[in-house]
């Protein structure tokens, strides 16, 4: 099945061009990954990464980075500004009326928005490459040893002009992927940063089985929870609310009636929630640790991993962020205005704000759903991997980023193959792998 599969897809030329440009792109920032920045020493680093940084806000910052920031690579801010600049004007275009009015001029305005977001995302680079800066030259490993040689004015410019570059150079990776590859380009470039960490993550667990420093009954527990979050994450993802809507259509000798109905996802918002919530939770944290300053140590401690802060305002955030992205995206009255134009309705309401106050029920009860959901798949892969003490960091977060990318960038493979007739990821040709559900 699988080999069918791939041969259907190597036979449509825009979708194989797109695959192999999009693997082309990542196979460039995995590459740029090991490029150093200039006048810092990765190996005083790794080591300290590996002792001091692999459970904490630094593993974090280090798995959506790649490893970059344990390779002081290049790339070590990730593509992280970038998420925290549109996260900014996602907010501001709610609060700022001139930026919500360019929402609505659609490619033109969005094409200014996507300007600005860009702007922003220099001036963050700019401030936590200075930040990154100052907080290498404070770093000292185990006997002493300093990751950066000669420090200074010198040393902080070139960090800050050499990391800048590197995250503006993602963002234009990922806008690349999205507009000639498949998928979406910084969502894959993350689910690329992680993967990449999986092969180093079993290691260490094989290491650590071996000189018993964690308990074979704890590993199988958490990768118990593992497989139950993975088939989770499936279920939910695959799940639709469908909302019943009737045509009325004229045909010869009178009208009739033709039955469809509106789909919901019961997640409408995806991977972002999370995202945009260990963004904002991270940035904070990270500016603790560069300030390096004892008025930052309280912060610091109560925004850890596994503190309770972190955890409460790690469940905030994605609750609000599942909530705000949804109802941005999703245009009720842009919906119940297209229905009735078309002539359609939903039995039982009338058009206009019946309509509109019925499919706002429906989507803030199925939101506060996936809400939870987000919240529980994030949270508690992450509590037991503290409680046991693994020495790696891998959450809840991690694996709701892999499964949800990878079955968004196959379900737009998949609308190729059908689109030009060929089976998709499907079972004796008569579905889908992951078959939608409804209620």
């Amino acid at each position: 099945m699988i080999s069918r599969i791939l041969s259907n897809i190597f036979k449509i030329p825009d979708l194989r061009e797109r695959i192999v440009f999009t693997l082309f792109i990542l196979a460039i920032y995995r590459l740029g990954i090991f490029v150093t920045t200039p006048g810092v020493d990765k190996h005083i680093m790794a080591d300290i990464m590996a002792t001091k940084g692999s459970t904490t806000i630094l593993g974090l910052f280090n798995m959506f980075s790649g490893g970059a920031l344990e390779q002081l690579s290049i790339f070590a801010l990730g593509i992280m500004p970038y998420i925290s600049s549109s996260i900014i004007f996602s907010l501001l275009a709610v609060v700022v009326p001139q930026i919500g009015e360019l929402q609505k001029e659609g490619d033109q305005g969005q094409k200014k928005i996507t300007q600005y977001t860009r702007y922003g995302t220099v001036l963050l680079c700019l401030f936590q490459g200075l930040m990154m800066a100052k907080f290498l030259e404070s770093l000292t490993g185990k006997a002493g040893e300093v990751v950066v040689q000669n420090p200074g004015w010198f040393f902080r410019v070139i960090t800050v002009i050499t990391l800048t570059t590197g995250t503006l150079f993602l963002m234009w990776l990922g806008e690349q992927i999205a507009e000639r590859g498949i998928g979406n380009g910084i969502s894959l470039l993350i689910f690329a940063s992680i993967v990449a960490r999986f092969p180093t993550m079993f290691a260490q667990l094989v290491k650590y089985l071996r000189e018993e420093m964690i308990k074979p009954f704890h590993l199988a527990v958490f990768f118990l929870v593992i497989v139950v979050a993975f088939t989770v994450i499936v279920f939910v993802e695959s799940s639709r609310r469908k909302i019943p809507i009737q045509y009325a259509r004229r045909v010869a000798g009178g009208r009739t009636l033709q039955n469809s109905y509106l789909p919901l996802k019961i997640n409408t918002s995806g991977v972002i929630p999370p995202i945009f919530a260990s963004a904002l939770l991270v940035f904070p944290a990270t500016i603790g640790g560069f300030l390096n300053a004892d008025w930052m140590g309280p912060l610091q401690r109560m925004l850890h991993s596994g503190g309770w802060l972190y955890e409460l305002l790690y469940i905030v955030l994605i609750i609000f962020f599942a909530f705000f992205y949804t109802f941005v995206q999703f245009k009720t009255e842009d919906i119940a205005e297209n229905l009735n134009k078309n002539g359609g309705y939903i039995p039982g309401f009338r058009p206009g704000k019946e309509t509109v106050d019925y499919i706002n029920k429906v989507l803030t009860k199925i939101t506060f759903g996936g809400a939870i959901y987000l919240s529980a798949v994030c949270l508690i892969p992450d509590l037991l991997r503290n409680k046991m003490g693994l020495p790696f960091y891998m959450g809840g977060t991690s694996i709701l980023i892999v499964v949800g990318v990878a079955m968004d960038t196959a379900s737009q493979i998949e609308s190729y193959l059908i689109s030009n007739n060929y089976e998709g990821f499907s079972i004796g040709g008569k579905g889908s792998l992951v078959k939608s559900r409804s209620r």
